[in-house]
């Protein structure tokens, strides 16, 4: 797995997982969205960790800036 997420990228995805999080502990979701929604969350979660997107893999994205 190369790394294909950017510093950038990394962020972005981070903070729409924390609004996903702030969401549902302050009741403004619930029900099957939070669940969906909560999937989400812990996909952008994961690959911002990992540095690695198999979507971008697929499209041949790469935001990581290479050296």
């Amino acid at each position: 797995m190369k790394k294909n997420i950017g510093s950038t990228d990394k962020l972005i995805r981070l903070v729409f997982a924390l609004v996903i999080a702030v969401l549902y502990f302050t009741n403004m979701i619930g029900g099957t969205m939070a669940i969906v929604l909560g999937a989400v969350a812990i996909i952008l979660t994961t690959t911002s960790f990992i540095n690695f997107c198999p979507i971008y893999s697929i499209l041949g994205t790469n935001s990581c800036k290479t050296k």
